[in-house]
């Protein structure tokens, strides 16, 4: 039960850290492109190379990421190869309470 609770709070740490880099990176670009609507010459290349910069932060950040996540989708793979069984009542309890849940919506 100890490494189910380590691999759930990994997995909540890189799906915040995850969320915290994309909206970083949104707003850069977002600052980006308005700066860049009156922008000629030197100064787009100088934007350019700005923009350019930041996609390569992002796929360094996606890399680290993804490089984080592989312990988390082994330790799931392998619980779940373990526990078939387990793993299907869980499944279908959770879609049994979604249901109704949003059954109870309508």
């Amino acid at each position: 039960m100890a490494r189910n609770t380590t691999v759930q709070n990994d997995g909540e740490q890189i799906k915040d850290q995850v969320f915290s880099e994309l909206q970083v990176l949104i707003e850069e670009s977002e600052k980006l492109l308005n700066d860049s609507a009156a922008l000629v010459g030197e100064e787009a290349e100088t934007l350019r190379a700005q923009v350019g910069l930041k996609l390569r932060q992002a796929r360094e950040a996606v890399h680290g990421v993804r490089s984080k996540a592989q312990p988390v989708v082994e330790a799931t793979q392998d619980y779940i190869g373990g526990h078939p069984w387990q793993t299907v009542a869980i499944s279908a309890g959770f879609g049994l309470v979604v249901g109704l849940l949003l059954g109870r919506r309508s």
